[in-house]
């Protein structure tokens, strides 16, 4: 560290200690806000890792029942039974903040209430494989949407948590023991100036007396 460029005077010195004040305030709260942080990340992560599996389970099984629904009826028949849609599903994205963390809320609506519009075809031309593929995948919706938002927000605190290990890391290990140095540096810089002076007033002494006497 270039102590050579540091003024050596009290005033400096006061600023430094009030500026290593701040810092190790400072330092104490980011750990606690990475503390905290990692812990919300964390019970997240497991329901992510829940949620997930319960998600791909549900999409399997809708797959496995369309699969189904295929064998049972033409591809021309299943083409024309899901050609057109009569429900509408409407994604509404809002935020709400964790530790200074913007989340996303996903919250689902449809454009009707009515739990038979997922069906888009006459249920009298159809099979009912088609209608349970078709209600098992409506069923996963919820889940996979929320799934969504859990893996975006795990996104987003793990970045917030990096930038904030990097902040305390360079409190701790670079700005709080160069402001301990430079403190250190100025106090013996005075130390010395003060020592200087006493021995200067001190010559100064004996030559008045020496003067005073006649020696």
């Amino acid at each position: 560290m270039a102590t050579a460029q540091i003024n050596p005077t009290r005033m400096e010195l006061t600023r430094l200690k009030k500026k290593l004040s701040t810092a190790i305030r400072g330092h104490k709260l980011l750990k606690d806000k990475r503390d905290e942080l990692m812990r919300r990340f964390l019970d997240m992560a497991r329901q992510n890792r829940e949620l997930r599996e319960k998600v791909e389970k549900a999409v399997i099984e809708a797959n496995s029942k369309f699969v189904l629904a295929s064998a049972s009826m033409t591809p021309q028949a299943l083409s024309s039974a899901m050609l057109a849609s009569k429900q509408e599903v409407y994604l509404d994205v809002s935020k709400r903040n964790v530790m200074s963390v913007d989340i996303p809320v996903f919250t689902v609506k449809t454009r009707t209430p009515d739990s038979n519009d997922i069906y888009c075809y006459g249920l009298a031309f159809t099979s009912a494989d088609l209608d349970t593929a078709v209600t098992s995948l409506s069923d996963v919706l919820p889940d996979l949407l929320k799934l969504a938002e859990i893996e975006k927000s795990c996104q987003l605190l793990s970045a917030e948590i990096e930038k904030t290990r990097r902040r305390v890391n360079a409190l701790e290990h670079v700005m709080i023991p160069e402001t301990r140095e430079k403190i250190r540096f100025i106090t013996m810089k005075l130390d010395e100036n003060e020592r200087a002076t006493q021995t200067r007033l001190m010559k100064v002494k004996d030559m008045v007396l020496s003067n005073a006497h006649g020696y």
